[in-house]
């Protein structure tokens, strides 16, 4: 009986030869039951015959009912539907039980586009500009609008600000920003590698040594010294003294949850300084809601980028305001967001800036309102692109300074 159940399936074999290998597949199973079922059509494959021959090449009939629309033959071979050019080649399957695509089985998220750095800068230099965030402009911004803001509000009426002093500041925020990034990650490079967003910085990554680190925060201290230095005696001192925030600020995290605003204590210093740049004194009726505005500002964008991190902080014990507000993050940068929008009217009234001002104000308002109103805190990506975005609400208030000056 095994010899003949053996010849049976060779002589099968060689009548079927030229069939594709489903069609094989399912010649060699046992045909359904003839008897018709009361829901309808047995969902088995029905038994198919070879195909005809045409011309000598292949003419593939239509795949029977049981193999689903979207999936295909192609030479031969049945494709799955949830085939792709990403799935990995492994023996795994990329599908779950019920025939739902596996969370694994994504398209790999792109890689981001080369920056400046990567284009343009010798390969030595890379890792100092990447240390000083150059590839990442927004942190320099954020800093130098504040200076900006108070050193058009400085300015004569009907004229337009220094431009030298814009200028001068305008250096300082790249290199203060730079050396203030660099003390983060000195301090922080036990914390970074642990952080999704953060392991490929230089130290994290092991590029860079501390040593290295601590050269290059030398040197862009020195620069930095050399621009001080242009200033008048009373800006030179109100300068230097903001070197103890910039130094402390990476601590904060680690005790407090409140490091945001120590933050806005740290990038808003400009709004002081800027002013006595041209005044060579602080007019507190002016100066310090700016300062406020700035802050309560900061408060905003920087919650909305902590929240890119929670999940990160969490695990290795930092703190900050995105865990502080949790569910409740857009009530309070809401308040913020109001107490800037009311500090910055209140600076510009007492400066004696004209009707132009308001309407850029009420600009940035908006601005920040769409950006509390849509953000949503748990995609990162959304919130970067809101965090991004804040470099044009510096912009419109600078604008409106920059109008009111010169119409008053």
């Amino acid at each position: 009986m095994a010899l003949l159940r053996a010849a049976a399936a060779a002589d099968l074999l060689r009548r079927h030869r030229r069939a594709p290998i489903p069609l094989l597949l399912s010649a060699l199973s046992p045909p359904p039951p003839t008897t018709p079922e009361a829901n309808g059509p047995s969902p088995e494959a029905p038994y198919f015959a070879p195909p005809p021959l045409c011309r000598g090449r292949r003419n593939w009939p239509h795949p029977p009912p049981c193999v689903s629309s979207s999936s295909y033959i192609s030479r031969g071979i049945l494709l799955p539907a949830t085939f792709s050019i990403y799935s990995p080649l492994s023996t795994s399957s990329s599908a779950s039980p019920d025939g739902s695509p596996d969370e694994d089985s994504s398209p790999p998220h792109p890689s981001p586009a080369a920056s400046w750095v990567d284009r343009w800068l010798p390969q030595a230099a890379r890792p100092y500009a990447m240390l000083a965030r150059l590839d990442k402009p927004i942190g320099t911004w954020l800093l130098a609008w504040p200076c900006f803001w108070s050193i058009s509000m400085a300015a004569m009426p009907g004229e337009l600000p220094d431009m030298r002093m814009l200028a001068l500041f305008g250096c300082g925020a790249v290199l203060l920003r730079g050396a203030g990034c660099t003390v983060n990650d000195l301090l922080d490079r036990d914390i970074d590698n642990k952080v999704e967003r953060t392991k490929s910085r230089p130290f994290a990554s092991g590029i860079l040594t501390p040593t290295q680190g601590v050269g290059f925060l030398g040197w862009q201290l020195l620069l930095g010294l050399g621009i001080l230095l242009q200033l008048n005696n009373y800006s030179r001192i109100l300068g230097a003294s903001s070197l103890l925030l910039v130094f402390s600020y990476p601590l904060m995290k680690r005790f407090t949850f409140w490091p945001q605003a120590y933050l806005g204590l740290t990038f808003n210093w400009g709004a002081l300084l800027g002013w006595a740049a041209i005044k060579e004194t602080l007019d507190p009726a002016i100066i310090l809601p700016l300062y406020t505005a700035g802050i309560c500002w900061t408060l905003v964008y920087d919650t909305i980028y902590a929240h890119q991190d929670k999940e990160d902080d969490l695990k290795v014990g930092v703190k900050s305001t995105a865990l502080r507000f949790g569910d409740s993050t857009k009530h309070w940068i809401s308040g913020f967001g109001a107490a800037c929008i009311g500090s910055l009217a209140l600076s510009g009234y007492s400066a004696d800036l004209a009707w132009p001002y308001y309407p850029f104000l009420a600009a940035a308002s908006a601005q920040l309102a769409w950006q509390i109103s849509t953000v949503d805190l748990s995609d990162r990506l959304d919130c970067n692109r809101k965090f991004v975005s804040n470099k044009w609400f510096g912009a419109l208030i600078f604008g409106g300074v920059l109008c009111g000056r010169l119409v008053s």
